[in-house]
């Protein structure tokens, strides 16, 4: 039986679980840290300059007739706060615009970690299935003490007791290796004076699981987006802003089969963490099926894994 806080669904006896509106694709446009913002609207044009070319072979490659296409941004507010929403917000739009471009969803990293009362990012937490290498002996303890999630064996360490011969050093190794090994280990959290502090990759596994439509509590969606009048019209505080904004009244789905992502290159190496954070987190299969299910009906042919469904181009 799944625990109460379940964040992606619950046993037959609990409520069904609730569909979500699905686009065919969510295209992510970028992401906001205050040092970006920092350098000034020259800096968030010449952002939006750089991705815009990015979007029509994007597009090109739906196999749907009429493909339905929303854009979202999301916003640094959890390591760093800075300006207001109120502020940044309209400068992001209007820098957008100026590229031909149509924000239609803002969401604020701190909602991937959590939504209300809802610790978001420790329930999807509890559903990191630990994938022990081959020959695993249990001296490293599971990634729900260490906060360490890796895609394979570390290299044991060389130090011999004492009176006896040193350790042959052995090398990292991969789970699934294909020749040579490429070996990950993330960290998914710090703890200080109790307080932990989720990890850029683990909230961007989040923020992806969000973008899927794969994150339900109770049954229900998780931070469904609430509709702005306008950016300007956005509170000028962060906490007070809901998790994701829409602002394009005519946006449509934020939540996709599929997402693609227009990033800088300094979002790589968290990129490759977030794909072996997903690897290992365990998606119910009711919601799985519910997507898969919708997905065929529309005939579009979409990968079983999650983490399949995920595109980027770094520039």
């Amino acid at each position: 039986m799944t625990t109460s806080d379940d964040v992606f669904t619950e046993e037959s006896a609990q409520p069904s679980v609730r569909a979500v509106a699905l686009s065919h694709l969510s295209v992510e446009l970028g992401h906001l840290y205050m040092d970006d913002f920092v350098q000034g609207p020259e800096r968030l044009r010449e952002h939006f300059r750089r991705v815009a070319p990015w979007l029509p072979p994007a597009l090109g490659r739906l196999a749907a007739a009429r493909p339905r296409v929303s854009t979202c941004f999301l916003i640094d507010d959890y390591f760093t706060r800075f300006s207001t929403p109120c502020e940044v917000v309209p400068a992001l739009v209007d820098a957008a615009a100026e590229h031909g471009l149509t924000i239609d969803y803002v969401a604020r990293e701190s909602g991937c970690a959590r939504v209300g009362d809802l610790d978001l990012a420790a329930v999807v937490q509890a559903h990191i299935v630990d994938e022990p290498p081959a020959g695993a002996t249990g001296g490293r303890p599971p990634t729900s003490v260490s906060g360490w999630l890796t895609n394979g064996e570390r290299s044991p360490a060389t130090a011999a007791a004492a009176m006896s011969a040193p350790r042959e050093w052995l090398p990292p190794r991969e789970n699934a290796v294909r020749n040579h090994s490429i070996f990950v280990d993330v960290e998914l959290w710090s703890e200080e004076d109790g307080v932990r502090l989720w990890s850029c990759p683990f909230l961007a596994a989040v923020w992806q699981l969000q973008r899927l439509g794969l994150l339900r509590h109770r049954g229900e969606p998780v931070a469904e987006p609430v509709p702005v009048a306008a950016p300007e019209a956005l509170p000028a505080d962060w906490d007070a802003m809901p998790a994701v904004v829409r602002l394009n009244p005519k946006a449509q789905p934020f939540r996709a089969y599929r997402t693609f992502s227009v990033l800088d290159r300094r979002f790589l190496t968290i990129e490759h963490a977030v794909r072996t954070i997903l690897g290992q987190i365990a998606v119910n299969p009711r919601v799985a099926v519910q997507v898969l299910d919708r997905a065929a009906a529309e005939g579009l042919d979409l990968p079983a894994e999650p983490v399949e469904r995920i595109s980027y181009v770094f520039d």
